[in-house]
């Protein structure tokens, strides 16, 4: 072997990290790299955004009620539901796995606190808990026959979705619906509204002076630790980006009846799994299994455990999601959790950005996502177009979508960057 050369060595170019390149150029930087992520085909959550953009402005043109506080109040409430079944659903496609039982568990849970709280006279906290702990153990099972077993999730979870079905029909009885009570911890879920113009402007503020102070003091911590940060200029153009996404919903919100409190836990859901997912080891080892099975065995992760840990999150989201449609009908019945709940969970995933092929995308995908199919619903409900012509519809964005996820994932191999 030959001898190393101590003057070639001294000579030797340092590698520098790529994004220090981008943020010394400035805005050009910022430019190219933004050309080059789309050569890439790494598309981010830009098509959503634009999509999001065009629904509204069309429907906006066909009916000036659309975007009246209102009916986007009535949007952001009717989201909830079905995005706090996505947050659990994208744990598992990031697996690149399916879960096909969280409309079933969603119904399970309305039963089960009706039963208890209604029925029975139950401390309705202990009832929500229940159904919590419930939808959990059901996820549970099912990760045990996925993880443990080697049963195909698809099978597994098509089995559950009949299974807690019958579940939720022998839970209600003969009866077949059960009324909730409008005043009660549940009923208040979708119905309760903090009417203080206060709350919503000082929750936007909070969230906005949060997201600064934290990406200031790390991009210090950063700087000083030789790692590649982010300028001031840009932290500052973020939280400014920030504070329209934030104070624009609540002057709107204010000019209705204020901001409601499903939209608050939905947020709070979705930053809490986001932090989970980005800022711990288990995030990691999720995002590292969906990308490989055998890498992730090799590298100490243990499998078993992370599938069973998914699967649990899922079935205990799914619960929490049908609580929230309990209390959006005021009532738990026979039709909780059927119909399109399914399609539309997995389709709001999906569309926000969550790949199919696992090992990519975020829970803020459930929100874009959502946003899509109740705009889509509301725009046609508003146009009076029948149901079937939705439903077609929702099709047609979910398969364009689908094939934006396969065309880029094509692109990102082409490039070297899958």
């Amino acid at each position: 072997m030959d001898p190393v050369n101590p003057a070639a060595a001294h000579d030797a170019i340092p590698a520098v990290d790529p994004r220090l390149l981008v943020r010394e150029e400035g805005l050009a930087g910022y430019v190219g790299e933004f050309k080059r992520k789309l050569k890439a085909g790494d598309l981010g959550s830009l098509p959503v955004v634009i999509g999001l953009i065009v629904i509204w402005s069309i429907f906006q043109g066909l009916n000036s009620n659309f975007l009246s506080p209102e009916n986007l109040t009535n949007i952001a409430i009717t989201m909830t539901g079905t995005g706090m079944i996505a947050i659990g659903i994208i744990f598992v496609l990031l697996l690149g796995e399916i879960d096909l039982s969280v409309g079933s568990v969603s119904g399970v849970s309305g039963a089960i606190v009706a039963v208890m709280a209604v029925t029975h006279g139950v401390n309705e906290w202990l009832a929500i808990l229940a159904a919590i702990v419930g939808g959990a153990l059901i996820g549970s099972i099912h990760g045990f026959f996925f993880a443990k077993v080697g049963a195909p999730a698809f099978a597994v979870t098509l089995s559950g979705l009949l299974f807690w079905l019958g579940a939720m029909l022998q839970i209600l009885g003969s009866n077949g619906t059960i009324n909730i009570d409008s005043d009660g911890v549940v009923g208040q879920l979708t119905t309760y509204f903090f009417s203080d113009v206060a709350v919503a402007y000082g929750l936007a503020a909070l969230a906005v002076v949060g997201y600064f102070l934290a990406s200031f003091f790390d991009a210090r911590r950063r700087e000083a630790a030789g790692m590649p940060s982010r300028p001031l200029a840009e932290i500052l153009l973020r939280t400014g980006l920030l504070a329209l996404c934030t104070f624009g919903p609540a002057v709107l919100f204010n000019q209705y009846k204020g901001l409601p409190l499903a939209v608050v836990l939905f947020l709070l859901a979705l930053v809490v799994t986001d932090f989970l997912l980005r800022r711990t080891t288990f995030g990691r080892n999720v995002f590292a299994l969906g990308g490989s099975v055998e890498a992730s065995r090799r590298a100490g992760i243990d499998v078993t455990r992370i599938r069973i840990t998914v699967f649990a999150i899922s079935s205990t989201f799914a619960a929490i999601g049908g609580l929230f449609w309990a209390s959006k009908i005021a009532a738990a019945n026979q039709s909780a959790g059927a119909g399109d709940l399914l399609m539309n969970v997995i389709a709001a995933a999906v569309i926000g950005g969550t790949s199919l092929f696992g090992g990519r995308g975020r829970t803020w995908n459930a929100l874009l996502g959502v946003m899509v199919i109740v705009s889509i619903q509301y725009g046609l409900a508003l146009e009076g177009i029948a149901t079937p012509i939705q439903y077609m519809i929702t099709g047609a964005v979910l398969l364009a979508t689908v094939v934006i996820d396969s065309v880029t994932r094509k692109t990102q191999k082409t490039a070297g960057r899958a």
